[in-house]
């Protein structure tokens, strides 16, 4: 399973000559990202904000069929049950030798019949900017609850990219020991993929 990061929440997730993309931001919807422009077979989105639902960018074909299974888990954007910002939809991914999940725009801790669902991941897919999601020390508290064995910070702000008034990858990063810094989008998952907090560069910055 191939995963690339566009910027932002936006991940394609390839496998079998299939692709799925998450998150995909609207054009203009965040600083310093180029447009999102892919051909996708499938599109899913956690939640219907300008930087998280921009499907206009993905561009679906047909004809193969999709490897993957995909399962919901439906959460919070906030820690109001929704009341601030709506609700948020975590989706988990598995193509039958990776299991992957997308957290979306988590803004609240889960229930404990939420985490069971998320046991056994190959990767986990973590905003970690806080303000609008959890925060770096929250997102370590549930990577340590969850222990996948790859860890992938998004949804957080860089030089010249993102919101300022989110958080820096750093602030998640300084609470990890494993961390590998990859020099471009892309991570590579098989089943004997070592652990650690991998973080990419945006392949649209």
């Amino acid at each position: 399973m191939k995963i690339t990061w566009l910027g932002h929440s936006c991940f394609t997730v390839e496998s079998q000559g299939y692709r799925i993309v998450l998150d995909p931001y609207k054009d203009g919807s965040v600083p310093g990202l180029a447009p999102v422009r892919v051909e996708a077979g499938q599109v899913l989105c956690s939640h219907g904000h300008g930087d998280h639902c921009g499907t206009e960018g993905v561009s679906l074909r047909q004809g193969r069929p999709s490897p993957f299974t995909v399962e919901t888990i439906n959460t919070w954007h906030d820690d109001k049950e929704g009341a601030l910002r709506g609700p948020n939809t975590i989706h988990v991914l598995s193509d039958g030798q990776c299991r992957i999940a997308h957290l979306g725009d988590l803004g609240c801790d889960l229930a404990t019949e939420q985490t069971e669902k998320l046991r056994n991941l190959t990767a986990l897919l973590i905003p970690v900017g806080g303000h609008y999601t959890i925060d770096a020390v929250q997102a370590k508290r549930l990577v340590d609850e969850l222990s996948p064995v790859v860890v992938v910070p998004m949804h957080y702000r860089q030089a010249g990219v993102g919101y300022d008034v989110i958080g820096t990858v750093e602030q998640f990063t300084k609470l990890c020991d494993d961390v590998v810094d990859y020099p471009g989008s892309e991570l590579e998952l098989t089943p004997q993929t070592g652990r650690q907090t991998a973080v990419l560069k945006p392949q649209n910055a």
